[in-house]
């Protein structure tokens, strides 16, 4: 496994243990098709959640975050979508939202959770 998947493997680990102290229940991780992949799919109260997780080691390139353009938050509402229409899931509701993991080279991971970017 490849340096970076690995941080990402870490990063996705750290937002599944976040999103479920914060509530929300997993349903689904590295759900992919021909169109794209969903990082987690979550069930917060009633609504589904397509969640994208953004892991990097330090800021130099610029905050997690920056990397969900418009177009790309766009792309993942639609995986999403696809994601409902193939799981006999009942919601009221569907987001998307990012979680930035920032894992420095010592001590805790820093976790962001960005709600509804699309």
């Amino acid at each position: 496994m490849r340096a970076t998947q690995a941080v990402g493997r870490y990063g996705e680990r750290v937002a599944v243990d976040r999103l479920e102290r914060a509530g929300m229940q997993v349903l689904d991780r590295n759900w992919r098709c021909e169109e794209g992949e969903l990082d987690i799919v979550a069930l917060d109260g009633g609504c589904v959640v397509a969640v994208e997780v953004k892991t990097r080691r330090s800021l130099a390139c610029g905050h997690p975050f920056d990397a969900v353009t418009p177009v790309k938050a766009r792309r993942l509402r639609g995986l999403a979508a696809r994601w409902l229409r193939e799981h006999e899931q009942p919601c009221v509701g569907l987001r998307v939202d990012v979680v930035a993991v920032i894992r420095p080279p010592s001590g805790p991971a820093v976790v962001e959770h960005l709600r509804g970017v699309a």
